[in-house]
């Protein structure tokens, strides 16, 4: 049987916990966020571990478990494990950390744009 001050202290750190866990939960994930700013979340590969977002001025990163190529059509895409730039609704733009195969050369992609259902790179 556990005493009152134990049982107390159980409680606490258990409604603490909980709390934590119920606040991290509300926190949307990358892909939720690149939505909300009109972009489609096959935008980001898999894998994102975490990001941050400056909601004032739009600058983000995103983390990777690992950096990752895969082809798209006739391309490879790059992404290196951070990504950064800055986001608005239809544009992400000063990107850094994703590149695109060209025949022989790897470019950077430093801006996307959305016009309707188009993106532009």
């Amino acid at each position: 049987k556990m005493s009152p001050p134990v049982l107390c202290s159980s409680l606490l750190l258990f409604f603490l916990l909980l709390a934590v866990t119920t606040a991290s939960d509300d926190t949307p994930t990358a892909y939720e966020v690149l939505e909300s700013y009109d972009f489609p979340v096959g935008l980001l590969p898999e894998g994102v571990t975490g990001y941050e977002l400056d909601p004032e001025t739009g600058k983000f990163k995103v983390y990777l478990n690992q950096t990752c190529k895969f082809p798209i059509e006739s391309y490879e895409l790059e992404y290196k494990s951070t990504i950064t730039g800055v986001i608005s609704p239809g544009r992400l733009s000063n990107l850094k950390g994703v590149s695109v195969k060209v025949l022989f050369l790897w470019l950077s992609i430093v801006e996307v744009t959305k016009d309707d259902d188009e993106l532009e790179f």
